[in-house]
């Protein structure tokens, strides 16, 4: 991580224990937000005006959280408005790198070579973990917002005319209860993979691992009456929130975070629904299962010799 400005240490998974020996994740740093106005937003300062070609996405394709962004950006359709750079999907001693690997991008935009440089950028003084997603200001040459969350709700209303206002992933009439959905399947899934994943003792695993399969039985049963999304026909942030999960299942976390009773494949509802997700306009474009693999296999703490395996098959992404 970053202390002061300076990079420390060889990147690690685990940001932070808790007395139990499980996975905690740091709070993210930067939360100003884009408006149509360039008035201040629910956190930080104004002066972010919705522009085009003025912001731009830091992001990486193994990332869930990243992922939310790239999507909720196709599903807005602001793909000529805002952006993007994608870094490498194997985490280097100085954790995100910028480079050459197939569906990665050298940092045309400020010249870094790994993600901390740009939060060094923004602060000199930064002390963290350089995370991404990023949402960086072309002008003022600072990070605006480095919380994939308030980033989503960003690109769903913060560009007003810019973006297309067809799809609404924040209804109003639902707005209350797509967060609290979201917020119930955060903690147990979302994140409960990484829980498992990165607990440091058997305890704190097995904890996390009861919360990633009874939410996603929970997940199974909502969707078994027969709508087409968490909240019936309409898709909302909590359908991105839960696909960006949902996809990368049997592909890494099922394997590398040992949540291995059953895969999403084994859960008919839950497989169709993320096949669903997948077909919207744009979505497919997201997911690179290459990175993902390579990305979480890359872990060394996890999986020091780096053998990265060559399936599972997951329909509509790969032969």
């Amino acid at each position: 991580m970053l202390v002061d400005g300076k990079w420390t240490a060889e990147w690690h998974p685990v940001q932070a224990t808790d007395a139990k020996g499980g996975f905690v994740r740091q709070v993210s740093g930067f939360r100003h937000w884009v408006t149509p106005d360039g008035s201040a937003g629910p956190t930080g300062d104004a002066g972010f005006k919705a522009e085009k070609d003025r912001y731009h996405l830091y992001v990486a394709h193994i990332c869930p959280w990243a992922s939310r962004t790239l999507i909720g950006r196709k599903l807005k359709k602001l793909e000529d408005v805002i952006s993007v750079s994608v870094v490498e999907p194997k985490l280097s001693d100085e954790g995100w790198r910028f480079g050459t690997w197939p569906g990665a991008d050298t940092d045309t935009l400020n010249g870094a070579t790994y993600m901390h440089q740009i939060y060094t950028m923004a602060d000199p003084h930064y002390t963290g973990r350089a995370t991404v997603p990023v949402l960086w200001d072309k002008q003022t040459k600072t990070i605006v917002n480095n919380e994939s969350a308030d980033i989503l709700k960003m690109l769903n209303s913060g560009f007003g005319a810019l973006a297309d206002d067809t799809i609404d992933l924040y209804p109003a009439d639902i707005a209350a209860e797509i967060d609290t959905l979201a917020e119930a399947f955060y903690p147990k899934l979302n994140n409960g993979v990484y829980r498992a994943g990165f607990a440091t003792t058997q305890g704190a695993y097995e904890e996390a691992f009861a919360d990633v399969f009874s939410m996603l039985d929970t997940l199974e049963a909502r969707l078994a009456d027969g709508r087409n999304f968490l909240f019936g026909d309409r898709v909302t942030a909590a359908d991105v929130r839960l696909f960006v999960t949902l996809i990368r299942f049997d592909a890494a976390y099922h394997g590398i975070f040992k949540c291995n009773l059953r895969r999403i494949a084994d859960y008919p509802s839950l497989q169709a629904y993320t096949l669903r997700v997948l077909a919207l306009p744009g979505v497919r474009e997201t997911v690179d299962i290459d990175h993902i693999k390579q990305g979480y296999y890359s872990i060394k703490a996890l999986n020091p010799n780096g053998i990265v395996p060559v399936g599972p098959f997951i329909p509509g992404v790969t032969n």
